[in-house]
């Protein structure tokens, strides 16, 4: 089982003053996903990095970009993400704009999209797009700030959107305190997508870190 997980670490919890040589290294490692949490200081408090930094390490590797935008209006700006390298964007449920309309022009772009639903947003609110997405993105603290707690309250959620996907293909990745004992409860409730920053950032070691995550003790 623990074979088919995919890894995706977040840069957010990487040494930015030396971003290049950290892309170069997961370049090298066994991670599935590069993980790029972009926030706007609106939709949630913090501000991260936009796509002039996204173009700037896209020559570094040829690992998948996986883009959550944690930003409110996100129509507008969804061609600077397409254009700096993305793979997979995905936006927030919790959006104003029209999330069917941000979904079909990631879509028309060929880039793969997600929708992302925060802790207080119940399982059934992903109904709607399940014919249109190819990731949900379950968060497992409140979006804003790497290090927080795991909350073990959305551990049902995710095994109800679990059946809810039933047999689509669509990826279910879970974010926010991934550490090496939460990401065994995630991947036995059906994640097969483990967003993790501070656990794999803060090892000697990123490819053992990337295994043990996968449940390879």
């Amino acid at each position: 089982m623990t074979n088919n997980v995919k890894i995706a670490p977040s840069i957010l919890s990487s040494n930015f003053s030396k971003l290049g040589e950290e892309i170069t290294a997961l370049n090298s490692s066994e991670c599935d996903y590069i993980h790029i949490d972009v926030m706007d200081g609106h939709f949630v408090p913090n501000l991260t990095i936009g796509p002039g930094v996204i173009k700037s390490i896209r020559p570094y590797t040829n690992k998948i970009f996986d883009v959550h935008l944690m930003i409110n209006p996100v129509m507008n700006i969804l061609p600077s993400f397409i254009e700096a390298g993305s793979d997979i964007i995905t936006i927030h449920h919790e959006i104003s704009d029209n999330v069917f309309d941000c979904i079909n022009f990631i879509k028309k772009n060929n880039l793969k999209a997600g929708i992302s639903i925060k802790p207080t947003t119940e399982a059934k609110e992903i109904i709607p797009y399940l014919e249109l997405i190819d990731l949900i993105l379950v968060m497992t603290v409140e979006p804003g700030f790497g290090g927080q707690k795991f909350l073990s309250n959305q551990l049902k959620k995710i095994m109800d959107i679990k059946d809810l996907i039933s047999n689509r293909d669509i990826e279910l990745e879970v974010d926010g305190g991934i550490n090496y004992n939460t990401s065994k409860q995630v991947i036995k409730a059906g994640a097969n997508v483990l967003v993790s920053g501070s656990t794999i950032f803060s090892s000697k070691n990123y490819n053992e870190a990337i295994s043990k995550l996968r449940g390879n003790d």
